[in-house]
């Protein structure tokens, strides 16, 4: 058995963050995905689903993602239910994700070019969710976010300065 799906779309609204009563922290936010075909009137349609991102993966899609940034997210369906207050049982279909890559910067969207136009996103992109721990061994204290786009490893001709103290090998 397999459920597991992934998604690119634009982010409809900035994501929720909260933390349930055990500190575990949860951000919520919804995708509109892109149809590939056009409805009757002519126009794109979209579908809007939601996302639900915990841990270390929440905190970083609260601290990074905004409303009308491309995102692509990698996860499993979750169909859930629960009675409201009016005594109905309502069913939630959701994508619990535990891997986001943000698909363009900040830099990109506020100059006007909504397309990555190739380049590397500003932000890390980030998995985990399962267990607190990330895919990919990030650690978001360590994180700072650098609005400069100087490349430090852009060649001047200078060598570069390291100590074999400084080297992790």
């Amino acid at each position: 058995m397999l459920n597991r799906i992934i998604l690119i779309g634009r982010l409809t609204r900035d994501p929720e963050l909260r933390y349930t009563p055990a500190g575990v922290a949860v951000t919520q936010f919804t995708l509109a995905v892109d149809r590939n075909f056009t409805g009757q009137n002519g126009e794109r349609e979209a579908d809007f689903i939601p996302v639900v991102t915990w841990r270390q993966l929440a905190e970083t899609c609260a601290n990074y993602l905004r409303k009308g940034r491309l995102a692509a997210v990698e996860g499993r369906i979750q169909v859930r239910n629960y009675e409201n207050n009016e005594g109905k049982r309502v069913y939630v279909t959701e994508v619990i994700a535990d891997n986001v890559r943000f698909l363009e910067s900040a830099q990109s969207r506020e100059g006007g070019n909504a397309s990555n136009s190739g380049s590397m996103p500003e932000e890390p992109s980030y998995g985990g969710g399962n267990g607190g721990n990330s895919a990919r061994g990030n650690n978001n204290n360590n994180f700072s976010r650098n609005n400069n786009t100087q490349d430090p490893f852009s060649g001047d001709g200078k060598p570069i300065d390291i100590s074999d103290d400084d080297l992790p090998f």
